[in-house]
C-alpha cells in the first residue's frame, strides 16, 4: 500500500493509476480524516462483492434464527396457487 499526497498524485497520475491497476492501493491524506484510495476497477468489484455476500449472509443468518423461533408463515401449494390468481 502506498500514501501518497495530492500534489503528488496531480504530478505523476498515470504512475499512481498503474500502481493502483498492478494491485497496489493508493492512500490519498485529506484534511479532516477524508482520506481516499485508489484501487484498480478489478479490485473494486471484489470489495463490492465481498459486501454484498456479507450482506446476503446476514440476511440468510435472519432468515435462519426467525425459523427457529418459529417466525415463519406455512402456506399449501393451493393457497399459493388461489394467492397468486388474486
Amino acid at each position: 500500500m502506498t500514501v501518497a499526497k495530492q500534489i503528488d498524485i496531480r504530478a505523476n497520475i498515470k504512475k499512481y493509476f498503474d500502481m493502483a491497476f498492478n494491485g497496489e492501493p493508493v492512500i490519498v491524506p485529506r484534511k479532516e480524516n477524508k482520506n481516499v484510495v485508489i484501487v484498480s476497477e478489478k479490485d473494486y468489484k471484489e470489495l463490492e462483492k465481498a459486501r454484498n455476500n456479507a450482506a446476503y449472509l446476514a440476511r440468510l443468518d435472519l432468515a435462519d434464527e426467525q425459523i427457529r423461533q418459529g417466525k415463519v408463515v406455512v402456506k399449501t401449494m393451493e393457497e399459493l396457487e388461489a394467492m397468486a390468481a388474486e
